[in-house]
Parts: C-alpha cells; sequence; structure tokens
C-alpha cells in the first residue's frame, strides 16, 4: 500500500519481435517496484501478495493508465509499432466497470483499440469458463487485442477454447527454457504451436534466451518471441532510444529517422 502512496512503482517494456523479418512487433508492460530499502522486489515476491489483500485491483489499474499514457507519449514522436500489453488479473476481469475504464482510457488518450493487447492467464479463463467467455466478448467487441498468457500451464478444455475470442497464444517460458533437446518440451511447443496455427492464432513464445531456442522455434512456425535474446524489460526511454524510429514528419532539417532494427 505504500509503494502506491510512495509512487515507487513504476513500468518497464520488453520488445516483441517477429521471427519472420525481425522486425519489432509490440511490447509489454512489466511492473516494477523500487522500494527504498530493500531495493528491486520481484514481480513474483508481491502480485501473488497483492491478488490476496486486494490491491490488485488499484495496482492493476495504474499499470493500465501508466501503459496507456506512454503509448500516448510515444505516438507523438515515434512511428506505431504495434501493440502494447498489459496484463490483466483474475480479480480486474470480475469488475464490472472494466468494459467502461478501458474505453475511457482509450479516449482520454487517443489510442486505437487494437493499439492496446490484454493479457490473461489460462488458469483464470479455465476456472472461471462462462464468466470469463461474457467478458472476454465484450472486450473483443471494443476491438482491443486479447492473448491468454502462459498457455499450456494450466487445465485447458479444447472444446472451451474454441469458444474464446482470442488473437495471440502465448507458449509459457517454461515449455521454452528446455528448447531445443528437452525432447518433452519440444514436443509440448510443437503442439502449442500447430493449435495456435490451426485456430488462426499468432503464436508467440516468452523467455527465450538462446539463439538454438530461437531457430528451434521458427523452424516450427512460431510467428514472435520475446525474451533475453532479444532484449530485457527497459525503461521508456531506453526502450525508445533503442527499438522505436522517429516520425519522419518530426524533422525540420532532413535529419534521417532512425534505421530500422
Amino acid at each position: 500500500r505504500r509503494a502506491m502512496e510512495r509512487n515507487e512503482f513504476s513500468l518497464s517494456y520488453q520488445p516483441k519481435i517477429s521471427l519472420l523479418n525481425q522486425q519489432l512487433v509490440g511490447a509489454e508492460a512489466l511492473i516494477r517496484w523500487t522500494h527504498p530499502t530493500l531495493g528491486e522486489v520481484p514481480p513474483e515476491h508481491f502480485i501473488a501478495l497483492a491478488e490476496e489483500n486486494g490491491m490488485i485491483l488499484q495496482i492493476g489499474d495504474w499499470v493500465l493508465e501508466q501503459a496507456c499514457m506512454q503509448m500516448y507519449e510515444w505516438n507523438k514522436i515515434y512511428q506505431p509499432f504495434g501493440a502494447l500489453s498489459v496484463n490483466l488479473a483474475g480479480a480486474q476481469l470480475r469488475q464490472p466497470k472494466l468494459l467502461a475504464r478501458i474505453e475511457q482510457l482509450l479516449a482520454n488518450y487517443r489510442l486505437a483499440p487494437e493499439c492496446l493487447q490484454l493479457e490473461i492467464t489460462e488458469n483464470f479463463i479455465m476456472s472461471q469458463a462462462e464468466e470469463a467467455l461474457a467478458v472476454l466478448y465484450r472486450l473483443k467487441r471494443l476491438g482491443v487485442q486479447l492473448a491468454i498468457d502462459d498457455f499450456g500451464t494450466g487445465y485447458s478444455s479444447l472444446s472451451y477454447l474454441k469458444r474464446l475470442p482470442l488473437d495471440i497464444l502465448k507458449i509459457d517460458q517454461s515449455f521454452v527454457r528446455g528448447l531445443p533437446d528437452d525432447t518433452h518440451d519440444g514436443a509440448i511447443v510443437r503442439a502449442i504451436i500447430a493449435l495456435g496455427r490451426s485456430m488462426q492464432l499468432t503464436v508467440i513464445a516468452e523467455g527465450v534466451e538462446t539463439p538454438e531456442q530461437q531457430q528451434f522455434l521458427a523452424d516450427e512456425g512460431c510467428e514472435q518471441i520475446q525474451g533475453y535474446i532479444v532484449s530485457l524489460p527497459l525503461r521508456p526511454e531506453e526502450f525508445s532510444s533503442k527499438f522505436l524510429r522517429t516520425t519522419v514528419s518530426d524533422f525540420s532539417d532532413s535529419t534521417p529517422a532512425k534505421p530500422p532494427l
């Protein structure tokens, strides 16, 4: 609670890259907590606690607004680079005012709905089946992109999965870690990619760290990756200087725009 009051939270941004052309296709907004005495507190140490004590609603709303605000600032200076993805907690999806809040943020920061991608964990979607379905369809009608996060770690019913209005299937990093040598990880990743492609979903793998993992994913038809092989999560100014290209019309002296990646 004090972290919110003292403005100790910040967002970092991890780029997502296309395996087809190595171009930037989006980024994920990730919360960071810099404690005055403990230093950097990893999200896995405080998100679960925030979910238990109800603070996740306040934190989640703050993340959504900060991400939209950052996208608005980047849009004023840089060329479009794809969608910015934000993780939504299960408690947020249960909020009756979620849809109105997202509409308000998109309007306030003049963002097209497709600029925002919402990541929802597989476990929540599967544990709240009918309730989640209704909310996801309302969000889909709004025009935002929907991703199922940590795919493969829950207990998906394939008959239910086909009813979900999803755009993106995100392979959990626990399966990527053993690639390409672990035969079980390889089999699971191949199956997820095949499933995603057959359902016309974009498949992205997270936690990609080595050229061998990247090559395996590319060979199997995975379309996008994020992970340390591309970049650590970066502060906004680092992300923009490294990955974003300035809009050419902003130059009055014919200075060239930043080259592509």
